[in-house]
């Protein structure tokens, strides 16, 4: 349910504001937004509540990183993506131009319990980066998306990435999991739906014995 009297929305645009890298804010119904907090059991007064009430999503460098919110037109909203209740293994929070996802462990994805964590398209399994939501949130804000992504970018990724809408992904060949695919310099790539890498992603982790998705 909403709270906006103690909403901490306030303090998420401050960061937007003072943000160092490029961000975008998407509208949102507000019918959607509260759908959204209530199907979740949230208020404003997480970062989690405040950005599904406030926010269709966050799309951060060019839209590389897109944090989800209460939905928006190509972007699924936090209930959306993960099937519309906490109770779970893990609640996906952001979106990435790869193919990769961010999560919050609900205690099934055997890291810490409300720590972030990270499903990439080099490792196909799970990791924690450490940390809770508000505190990825203030990172991504903050810059930290360089050095976390590393060799998964290219020469002129922002370039080539402002021109994908938020359904879409880069389909990487060779994959990043491989041995040829580790210089991103070196592969083709290819705009693809998301939920396109997503599927092959899952797929390739099941046959690699990598962890599902």
């Amino acid at each position: 349910m909403s709270d906006a009297e103690g909403s901490v929305w306030p303090e998420i645009m401050r960061q937007i504001h003072d943000a160092s890298v490029d961000v975008e804010v998407l509208p949102v119904d507000p019918r959607r937004g509260r759908a959204v907090l209530q199907e979740l059991q949230l208020t404003e007064r997480s970062a989690l509540g405040a950005i599904a009430a406030n926010t269709g999503g966050v799309l951060i460098e060019s839209g590389w990183l897109r944090i989800l919110g209460g939905g928006a037109p190509g972007l699924p909203s936090l209930s959306e993506e993960s099937g519309g209740s906490r109770a779970q293994s893990h609640l996906v929070v952001a979106l990435d131009a790869l193919g990769g996802r961010f999560a919050i462990d609900g205690g099934g994805l055997g890291v810490a319990t409300g720590e972030v964590c990270y499903w990439g398209p080099d490792t196909l399994a799970w990791s924690g980066i450490g940390g809770s939501h508000s505190a990825f949130v203030a990172w991504a804000l903050g810059g930290g998306l360089d050095e976390f992504y590393g060799a998964l970018r290219w020469t002129g990724w922002q370039q080539d990435s402002s021109s994908l809408t938020v359904d879409q992904g880069w389909s990487l060949y060779p994959p990043p999991f491989s041995r040829e695919g580790q210089d991103a310099n070196a592969v083709s790539r290819s705009a693809v739906p998301l939920a396109e890498l997503h599927y092959f992603y899952a797929e390739a982790a099941r046959q690699l014995d990598g962890g599902d998705a």
